[in-house]
């Protein structure tokens, strides 16, 4: 996280509502890579440490065999996403 008010992921790419992103999710006992658009940047206090934190909506594209049953909204950790593709909604702006 470079600059102030800002969050990033781990390469140092800025994130913003309607990016699309990539993130390890989990299914059982196994991490799959999962895409998904951010809905929501926000920082929550955890432990007494502020953690950036995203609301993604998975788009369904993502490794393994087994397709998710539910695309439901996620709340994730930056440092567990990379940005694929900036601003895919139209919405960084609003």
């Amino acid at each position: 996280m470079g600059k102030r008010g800002t969050v990033s992921d781990y390469a140092g790419n800025e994130l913003y509502r309607g990016d699309l992103i990539t993130y390890g999710a989990r299914q059982g006992n196994r991490v799959r890579m999962a895409d998904a658009i951010i809905e929501k940047v926000t920082v929550r206090k955890v432990d007494g440490i502020l953690r950036p934190m995203l609301l993604v909506q998975p788009t369904g594209t993502e490794s393994g065999f087994v397709p998710r049953k539910r695309l439901r909204k996620e709340w994730i950790s930056n440092e567990h996403a990379r940005l694929c593709l900036p601003d895919v909604t139209g919405e960084r702006d609003q």
